[in-house]
């Protein structure tokens, strides 16, 4: 049953729906309505795309599919599961996971799902935000949480002919279980964290596969390993889950966050890449295939992934490796530059997501305070937000991953914090009787400064990284990750100025 109490009937006195309106139900939409409810917001409505929860990992389901952190970490802390198959989960268990957290949370009756949302429009004189939905109706939220994630919405390439291919094509983010690759001549575009878990799930069954690679990956070990029945008893110890996701913590931190974000104090990066280098001499026996497969980029200037599997694919008969650039689609294949054509029965396109761009930065049109344009907004002023959750000009509306506000650790790290940082401010709005609170310009623009003075140290902007293709980079040349250890954008969120936000009530004005 759906939890109704005073603020409920507040917000229909004062002709909004509901309090809070968050926009998506994966694990940032299902964290962010978890902490707020603890903090009494009670009134608030999740709308999903989908027909179910669990975001990425709802429509994510290619074969391999997995997470690429320990298990350990990737979860919140405030719902630890002692029983992950593997040290590195695949995909069934966080969808399953995700199922769990909004059951036991009482969730699920207060989400629309099959429903997009294709506006948001705030009303300066109401303090409040309509929410433009896809069946033609709308809804009025006194504020909104963008939870949309990021590997949720496909980025298909820009391929001349594509449309013309009479096969079967599907993007890895939109797996098709009818097709049967058994005995088929298939092939992949893209080798990026997506790819590397398919091709060798896929290579021992279909008769050819062809990989076509712009741009190689750098694969290090996966210190991946089944969980045996002892362990898993010992993980019901008592503290025993929390040192787990500690020490994992560490691990991931030590992976992505030290390297990346203090390369100019701490070049980590130059040791990984050896690593990188040993591991595709022990893996790939071809040496031509293996200096094709070999980044000529720096590591860490776009995502690794780690895997034990994806580098002997290339050692079987029916794995082909083309380097060759793509001339266009034919109606049964592919054709490269060098006039070579592929006769393929499958296309696959492992070509990722939107990330920071239009499409997905902002994933829906956003129109602010005095009719501000969000997109508009970072296509002139570049992509900022303060700690990556708060935009001025843009009241009630709060991100989970905006710019500035990924550091590249646990993206549960990530939904915990921001959810705090969300909380903190509308508490303090509820405090004053205020019904609209915006991050001050000064502060947005203090952080935004802060930020942009600690590139010099990060891994990304040294000359290695001119060649990597990399969607960390945005149109304006910026890598919009917070240059942050996790430790200190946790502090900045549960210590953050108040008065860093405007308080202000509609009656009052």
């Amino acid at each position: 049953m759906t939890k109704i109490n005073k603020t409920d009937t507040e917000s229909r006195t004062n002709g909004l729906d509901h309090e809070v309106v968050i926009i998506g139900a994966g694990f940032s939409g299902i964290g962010a309505a978890i902490e707020l409810d603890r903090a009494g917001f009670t009134d608030l409505l999740l709308i999903e795309e989908g027909d179910g929860v669990g975001g990425a990992w709802h429509w994510n389901t290619y074969p391999g599919v997995g997470v690429d952190i320990p298990s350990f970490s990737y979860q919140f802390s405030f719902e630890q599961r002692g029983n992950w198959s593997r040290v590195y989960a695949p995909g069934r268990e966080l969808k399953a996971y995700a199922d769990h957290c909004v059951d036991k949370y009482e969730l699920r009756d207060r989400i629309r799902f099959s429903t997009r949302v294709t506006s948001g429009t705030f009303d300066d004189d109401t303090d409040s935000w309509t929410i433009g939905l896809s069946d033609g109706t709308s809804l009025r939220a006194r504020s909104i949480v963008v939870a949309t994630g990021v590997l949720t919405q496909p980025k298909p390439p820009q391929i001349d002919g594509i449309e013309d291919y009479r096969g079967t094509t599907m993007h890895t983010a939109r797996w098709d279980h009818d097709v049967d690759l058994a005995g088929k001549r298939v092939g992949i575009i893209g080798t990026g964290a997506s790819a590397v878990q398919v091709i060798p799930s896929i290579a021992p069954e279909v008769e050819d596969l062809v990989v076509f690679q712009r741009t190689p990956i750098w694969c290090l070990p996966k210190p991946d390993a089944r969980l045996s029945a002892p362990l898993k008893l010992a993980l019901g110890v008592p503290g025993a889950k929390s040192v787990s996701r500690f020490v994992s913590e560490l691990f991931v931190e030590a992976n992505f966050p030290v390297p990346a974000h203090f390369y100019g104090y701490l070049p980590l990066a130059d040791g990984a890449e050896k690593i990188g280098h040993a591991l595709l001499r022990a893996q790939v026996k071809d040496p031509v295939v293996r200096e094709k497969l070999t980044p000529k980029y720096g590591l860490g200037c776009k995502r690794p992934s780690f895997s034990n599997k994806y580098l002997p694919s290339y050692n079987r008969e029916n794995v082909h490796l083309e380097t060759t650039s793509i001339k266009r689609v034919t109606e049964t294949g592919v054709e490269t530059v060098d006039g070579t054509h592929h006769e393929l029965d499958v296309l696959i396109l492992a070509t990722g997501f939107k990330v920071f761009e239009k499409g997905n930065m902002p994933p829906i049109p956003v129109t602010g305070s005095q009719g501000a344009d969000l997109d508009a907004f970072w296509e002139e002023n570049r992509f900022q937000a303060f700690q990556g959750v708060s935009i001025p000009g843009f009241p009630n509306a709060f991100l989970i991953l905006g710019p500035y506000g990924f550091n590249g650790s646990s993206y549960f790290n990530l939904i915990e914090t921001q959810s705090r940082h969300i909380v903190r401010a509308l508490k303090e709005a509820r405090r004053r009787k205020a019904t609209r609170v915006e991050v001050s310009p000064e502060a947005n623009e203090r952080y935004f400064q802060r930020m942009l003075a600690r590139r010099p140290k990060q891994v990304f902007y040294r000359d290695a990284c001119s060649t990597a293709n990399s969607y960390y980079f945005d149109a304006h040349g910026d890598v919009p990750l917070r240059p942050a250890l996790t430790i200190e954008a946790k502090w900045e969120a549960a210590t953050y100025p108040l008065d860093s936000y405007l308080y202000s009530s509609a009656v009052a004005r």
